[in-house]
């Protein structure tokens, strides 16, 4: 069996996509001012910045840049998982259902994970995550998806609020 390798960059800026286990579900939707706070909680534990963000029905992308130290995301995106998890079974209790082993079936084990190479590399994944929800028929403007950080990004002037405004927008698939 051949065994994945991360790249592992110290400082690092990182594209990762988390998914639910359940693809149909729209969990992190109905549960996503849970899931910011879980995400808050695990930037004040383990030192992070999230610059973009976007959380869909059933999974969510984001850039993570990583401490000049430090090159391990995956710690990051563990305590994320589990945050929600455990914050999730104070919610709703029983509700949360758990495999043979008792571990809760909500996420999928595994994340998509890209090293973000240049500035070039670091817009397009910007871009990617705000048109999402678009892509995914969710919205027919960007502006009109709530948790996106496309909305910070139009606060600070660094995106018009009709950005991309549902016409046909190339961007080139990042991955999932």
């Amino acid at each position: 069996m051949v065994r994945y390798r991360r790249a592992k960059v110290a400082g690092g800026c990182y594209f990762l996509t988390l998914a639910l286990q359940d693809r149909r579900s729209d969990l992190l939707f109905k549960s996503a001012a849970l899931l910011r706070r879980c995400l808050q909680n695990t930037q004040v534990r383990l030192h992070f910045r999230v610059p973009a963000l976007v959380v869909l029905p059933d999974h969510l992308h984001m850039l993570m840049v990583l401490p000049p130290d430090d090159a391990d995301f995956s710690a990051r995106i563990r305590m994320l998982k589990a945050s929600f998890v455990g914050a999730l079974r104070q919610q709703v209790g029983s509700e949360v259902r758990t495999n043979a082993k008792g571990e809760a079936n909500i996420w999928q084990r595994r994340f998509w994970e890209h090293l973000i190479r240049d500035e070039q590399d670091y817009c397009h994944h910007v871009d990617y995550i705000h048109i999402n929800p678009l892509k995914h028929g969710l919205v027919t403007r960007v502006r009109d998806w709530p948790f996106s950080s496309f909305h910070h990004y139009v606060r600070q002037g660094l995106l018009p609020i009709d950005w991309a405004g549902g016409a046909d927008v190339e961007i080139e698939d990042a991955g999932e």
